[in-house]
């Protein structure tokens, strides 16, 4: 299995581990519920140094965005992120990333752990306008601090005044000693926070910064565990699970990235703007447990009489609601928004009704 920085620091401190994408990362520490309320209520901090990381340089790195991602990159300003995704040539969705606006002609892309190669493959076969490509997940390290006091806590840590940086921006600066970290405002869990890009030989000198000044918000490490009910409680989704090959942007709910603007001929656009004319057939939908129980991944969705509607894709206990919560593809007809449907646990009809994400208000 692959390493990060931190792998050996996790085991130290008597992390749960398992494989994930490759990499050998801890799923949890305190416990799941602990975790998720911590990041909730104060801060915490997540390894996700197994996430990919691409350069996009040159005069060309537009005209490349532009043809391989769904969302507006002409429209993304430097020191700004942008969601967005790959679309495949048959509507589906090659992975969801975010793009930075690193400086003029140089774009920074950030893809899942589990979708490296794929990606880095997808990206090379599709670069037909001669762009700079370079794949920099091994030489690049990141750390997720997230929660209502992250800010308090990083801020002891950088110059940098973080209450300038909006959502969805970034700046590069001094972090704990260290050059050159990219410091953005963004995250995956609905709680506020950072996340911190570096060179993984800086990795421990952060670390070890970071939980000196967040002992006093009683700062605490994360495992996947806990980053996969946060992400799920807010409603955002997760390739593998709600977003794939064969789902599209549209019935993922991603119409928002997906724009049909003059000059943008991303792959797969023609196919997504007639199903976007014609109608979808089936889109994700949220919802919340009527019924005492759990709903999880393959559960069959169905209707009052019990025929098949759709398949859960996400599904959880909610640490802060207490209740079943789920994402799942249905039927167009049952995704209006207080919708009965069922989830069929080994042969039980238990009852879920069609709510608007996120789940956490």
């Amino acid at each position: 299995m692959k390493t990060t920085p931190f792998t050996e620091t996790h085991i130290a401190l008597g992390a749960k581990m398992h494989e994930f994408a490759g990499y050998n990362m801890p799923i949890e520490y305190s416990g799941i519920i602990d975790e998720h309320l911590t990041v909730c209520n104060a801060v915490g901090v997540f390894d996700v140094s197994h996430m990919g990381e691409f350069w996009v340089k040159g005069p060309d790195a537009l005209e490349f965005l532009q043809q391989v991602t769904s969302n507006n990159v002409a429209t993304l300003p430097v020191g700004k992120a942008q969601y967005t995704c790959f679309p495949n040539e048959e509507g589906g969705i090659v992975d969801d990333l975010l793009v930075y606006h690193y400086e003029p002609e140089k774009y920074l892309l950030v893809v899942n752990a589990a979708n490296i190669e794929k990606d880095w493959n997808w990206c090379v076969s599709h670069n037909t306008v001669g762009a700079e490509l370079e794949n920099a997940s091994d030489r690049m390290a990141q750390l997720a601090i997230q929660g209502p006091k992250a800010m308090e806590v990083l801020q002891k840590l950088t110059p940098v005044n973080l209450s300038e940086i909006p959502y969805y921006a970034f700046t590069t600066g001094e972090f704990a000693g260290q050059k050159d970290v990219i410091i953005s405002n963004t995250g995956y869990t609905g709680a506020g926070g950072f996340e911190l890009y570096f060179y993984p030989e800086a990795g421990q000198a952060i670390w070890k910064a970071i939980f000196e000044a967040g002992a006093p918000e009683g700062i605490k490490p994360i495992g996947l565990g806990a980053r996969d009910t946060l992400r799920l409680e807010m409603g955002f989704c997760l390739y593998g699970n709600d977003l794939s090959d064969t789902t599209s942007p549209l019935e993922a709910g991603l119409g928002w990235i997906t724009k049909f603007v003059e000059g943008k001929n991303f792959t797969s656009r023609a196919l997504l703007e007639k199903q976007k004319a014609e109608g979808l057939k089936r889109k994700l939908i949220a919802f919340e447990m009527v019924d005492r129980g759990i709903p999880r991944h393959g559960y069959e969705l169905v209707n009052a009489d019990g025929e098949k509607i759709g398949e859960v894709t996400s599904g959880t206990m909610s640490p802060i609601r207490k209740i079943g919560i789920g994402m799942g593809y249905v039927q167009t007809a049952y995704t209006a928004l207080g919708s009965e449907i069922f989830i069929d646990v080994r042969g039980r009809k238990l009852k879920a009704v069609v709510v608007k994400a996120p789940f956490r208000k």
